[in-house]
């Protein structure tokens, strides 16, 4: 008899953890939703967003206050090369993911805010970001979402409450548009194109293991 009784205490815990997930669903499904739409990418974001004043024509930046989530859109001609930098660097992933028919790679990593004036950090003010990154033939598209690890439930993947209630319905909305006259990723870094490929290939050295690429640099 105590082994059925166990089995059903199981059987009512698993029951309870599926409700919960169904329930969290539901909630996120309710939610504000605050649409968007720049010169390269249109979709909405869960919760109320606001707009955030930028200078750049290719970058766009909108916060959810609420939840202190920033989101950071932009576009280039080659994000590729881009996400390798991050890569060595030790930006985790990518994780794949198709949402109307635009391929998707997920990163994750965490940061610390800059510091002055202290000798300590303050971990309470530690980020969790998320990188979403989609390569089309000739232009990349970057979405990078920052978290206040405070405030949202944040995970190195795409199970927990920052990937499933924020990331997920922003893709699965998102529209890529084709633009003209793309930024070149060189010119982001202040680079010529040659010195850019240059740095390229000490990237891909590092990527294969080859350290002494850098030694003495």
């Amino acid at each position: 008899m105590e082994k059925k009784n166990m089995i059903i205490i199981g059987v009512i815990v698993v029951i309870i953890a599926i409700v919960a997930v169904f329930a969290s669903g539901a909630l996120n499904n309710n939610a504000a939703k605050t649409p968007f739409d720049t010169e390269f990418m249109s979709g909405e974001f869960v919760g109320n967003v606001e707009k955030m004043d930028t200078n750049e024509s290719f970058l766009a930046s909108f916060q959810d206050k609420e939840h202190n989530i920033t989101y950071n859109l932009t576009t280039m001609d080659d994000s590729d090369s881009l996400m390798e930098i991050y890569q060595v660097q030790g930006v985790q992933g990518p994780d794949h993911r198709t949402y109307n028919g635009n391929d998707w790679n997920i990163y994750f990593g965490e940061a610390m805010p800059a510091v002055n004036n202290t000798t300590q950090q303050d971990t309470s003010k530690s980020m969790g970001i998320i990188i979403c990154q989609s390569q089309k033939e000739s232009q990349g598209y970057v979405i990078y979402v920052i978290f206040d690890l405070s405030k949202v439930n944040f995970t190195l993947n795409t199970f927990g409450d920052s990937y499933v209630n924020y990331i997920e319905p922003l893709l699965k909305s998102i529209d890529l548009k084709q633009s003209n006259n793309v930024p070149a990723i060189h010119e982001q870094f202040g680079l010529s194109k040659d010195d850019f490929n240059k740095q390229m290939d000490i990237v891909h050295q590092l990527k294969a293991g080859n350290y002494s690429a850098v030694q003495g640099k």
